[in-house]
């Protein structure tokens, strides 16, 4: 079994993994499909193609199995979805529930006794039910969370589980008592744990529910597992504080708060005890901590709704970072690499975070994102919190001996930082589209970002904001600029602590440079001009804020109908030739009649309405059928 040297998870969630082997394997953003290329032998031709494999993740072939899956626990970690196959996923990993969970509990700060779960320096919240726990590290910037999840199921399953609980309600007498009865037991012993977790957040172990020994069927399976139970398996996965779902803010919110309580407590072990209490309640009163009920993600179904949009084809940069050129580019979220775990988060606020793998991390935002990077770390004795700073233009040498190269993982890290960067600062937009966050009906252009606005300025060129805060601009003399403007600010500095601090300047030769906005160099009159055209649209604030919404957001009601027609029949009023041809079949005279100040009013909408509009629409369908055949006839004539 080959082992894993490099892992990525690409912004689209797609995972590519490269072995020690020289073999590849690239997995679809969804999970649903994977193509496997084997390693060239060494005595292959130049130009002899490599083999490649590719399949249904669902039906992989036994020689892969073992390497699919963890490259799947690799996407689930640090996903949003899982995707969760049944035949991919060992027995031992998976659980029969009984019940499906739509929602989980967890502990009341005003009840619970937060200061319990200190464990070493971590914390571990546990949910009221024990189907999902978080631990928060010692240094209190990236959290672990595992949860029950369903496994994957197929689109025809997810519409009949409805038609299913109705069978399951009529069934035969017997079948209904039996099954009544082991949901009652399992119901009982959901309440004994509540019971024992009601006034503390340890952690509830989850246990199967109780079976009856002569319940079984002709393979020896227990009974009516097919009708009404479901398979969950544990998920793990890893999430930075400073970027996590939405899902998990309030179980975060609470080892945060266990945190403070404990720092409180530390600090105020000789003062009052009713000071101490002032100061704990001051801590329990934020509105967030209670809504105590929240959702679990959900796995991603068995077959893609998009597969069209899979990609193929391998990113190269890690083959090639010397290169300025690499095909597919793509934004890389997550890079595992000889043990030490890269993150990358993408936003308004962009960060860099490396975990060696010694409880430590270095992470890198703000002004300091890519320049300089802050080593966090806990003395092992004493406890204490101990930083570093490191600049990437004087990093020190790597010493042999040392656990992990700092000098080598910081330039790893600023190399893909760059990579980044050159990705978004392009005008190619594919990195947006994700096969799982698709909709149907758009065929993934809600993705993209849209023209908000541009403006042609004489002598100097023409310059466009993008949906996604992007500026391009094209001056006249040849030169292109990319760059991202946070346009939600009013602040009047360079946005080197918001948005991206790097922008990408095109020569009228096609050499494409990456500079640092705050130092601009001999192009400092090109960032110039862009950044006070920036800073003038934030003043006047002439950025229109723009809402990114589906086609099936869309209210398909009679309302929107109505509004419709009125739409048409606006335009089919005001339009003048249509009056004009109206007019000389109805006045051959051609004495023209006035309109009344009532005629001019808005009508409200009724069925009145609705009748003379369709009149309307088919009266001017008659006459532009009258007029094609008209010159249909003159034709033959004027020849």
């Amino acid at each position: 079994m080959e082992a894993e040297s490099l892992m990525v998870l690409y912004g689209d969630d797609s995972v590519e993994v490269h072995y020690a082997g020289g073999s590849r394997l690239l997995l679809s953003p969804c999970g649903c499909e994977y193509l496997y290329e084997a390693a060239l032998p060494a005595a292959a031709h130049p130009l002899q193609p490599a083999e490649t494999t590719r399949q249904r993740v669902a039906f992989v072939v036994s020689a892969y199995r073992e390497q699919l899956l963890r490259a799947l626990d690799f996407r689930n970690k640090f996903s949003s979805r899982p995707y969760l196959p049944s035949r991919v996923i060992p027995p031992e990993r998976k659980k029969i529930l009984f019940s499906d969970i739509l929602e989980i509990r967890w502990p009341d700060p005003a009840v619970a006794d937060l200061t319990r779960c200190i464990d070493n320096g971590s914390v571990k919240i546990s949910s009221v039910d024990g189907y999902a726990h978080l631990y928060l590290s010692e240094l209190q910037q990236e959290f672990t969370v595992e949860f029950l999840c369903k496994v994957s199921q197929s689109s025809a399953a997810s519409l009949h589980s409805s038609q299913k609980n109705s069978n399951y309600q009529t069934g035969d007498q017997y079948e209904k008592s039996s099954k009544n009865s082991v949901a009652e037991m399992s119901l009982k012993q959901m309440r004994i744990e509540n019971k024992k977790n009601e006034h503390g957040c340890a952690a509830g172990k989850y246990r199967e529910p109780t079976k009856a020994k002569d319940q079984k069927d002709g393979d020896g399976g227990p009974l009516f597992y097919t009708n009404c139970s479901s398979e969950y398996t544990w998920v793990t996965q890893r999430w930075s504080v400073s970027s996590y779902p939405e899902e998990w803010k309030y179980p975060l919110s609470l080892a945060l708060m266990c945190c403070n309580l404990h720092t409180v407590k530390n600090v105020m072990k000789t003062c009052e005890k009713n000071s101490h209490t002032s100061i704990e309640a001051d801590v329990l009163i934020d509105p967030e901590t209670h809504v105590t009920v929240s959702c679990l993600p959900t796995a991603l179904p068995l077959s893609c709704r998009a597969p069209h949009l899979h990609r193929w084809t391998f990113c190269d940069f890690f083959q090639n970072q010397d290169t300025e050129k690499y095909s597919c580019p793509q934004l890389i979220q997550i890079v595992w690499c000889h043990g030490v775990f890269y993150r990358f988060i993408h936003g308004r606020t962009n960060i860099t975070e490396i975990y060696p793998g010694d409880n430590s991390f270095f992470k890198s935002e703000g002004a300091f994102l890519g320049n300089y990077f802050v080593h966090y770390a806990i003395q092992k004795g004493t406890k204490k919190r101990e930083e570093k700073m490191y600049s990437v233009n004087s990093l020190p040498p790597d010493v042999p001996g040392n656990p992990y190269p700092i000098s080598s993982i910081i330039t790893q890290a600023t190399k893909i930082l760059q990579y980044c960067y050159k990705t978004k600062l392009s005008l190619t937009h594919n990195y947006y589209l994700c096969c799982w966050k698709m909709v149907p009906e758009t065929d993934g252009r809600e993705m993209l970002p849209v023209s908000l606005y541009e403006k042609v300025i004489p002598s100097i060129g023409r310059l466009v904001v993008y949906s996604d805060h992007k500026v391009h601009a094209a001056f006249w003399d040849g030169m292109t600029l990319n760059m991202v403007w946070d346009f939600s600010s009013s602040c009047s500095k360079i946005q080197v602590n918001e948005g991206v601090g790097w922008c990408k300047l095109t020569t009228p030769d096609g050499v494409q440079q990456l500079i640092q906005i705050s130092h601009p160099g001999i192009y400092e009159r090109y960032i110039r001009t862009a950044i006070e055209w920036c800073q003038s649209l934030n003043e006047r604030k002439e950025i229109p804020e723009y809402t990114a919404h589906s086609v099936t957001e869309e209210n398909w009601s009679a309302d929107a109908e109505l509004e419709k027609i009125q739409r048409f029949n606006f335009l089919l009023d005001n339009n003048s030739v249509l009056e004009g041809t109206r007019a000389a079949k109805n006045n051959p005279s051609g004495i023209t009649v006035g309109k009344t100040e009532n005629e001019s009013e808005p009508e409200e909408i009724s069925e009145e309405c609705i009748l003379e509009a369709l009149e309307k629409t088919s009266k001017v369908i008659q006459d532009i059928e009258s007029l094609l055949a008209a010159s249909g006839k003159r034709k033959p004539h004027s020849m």
